[in-house]
């Protein structure tokens, strides 16, 4: 079990790091935006990981405040993308 788990903690830095050198290449705001919403889960997917890795609760917990947070703020950006139009 620990084998995968730190594969899976891999592969999720391996996406977060593509996807740093994607923003060099982003033709415009949203995709910018996109990108950073998946550097942000990625790093609250390896917290989640390491918490399942060694039993913690709050760091569990944190995690899953931090997902909520980042939903709220991807949709709070793409509001403001869209300049509030529907």
């Amino acid at each position: 079990m620990t084998v995968v788990i730190w594969i899976t903690v891999l592969l999720l830095t391996v996406a977060a790091l593509l996807g740093l050198v994607q923003v060099m290449t982003a033709p415009d705001d949203a995709s910018r935006a996109v990108i950073g919403d998946l550097i942000y889960f990625c790093a609250v997917g390896i917290f989640l990981i390491l918490a399942l890795r060694y039993d913690s609760v709050v760091i569990f917990d944190v995690a899953a405040i931090g997902g909520l947070l980042g939903i709220l703020a991807t949709i709070a950006l793409s509001r403001i993308l869209t300049r509030g139009r529907r």
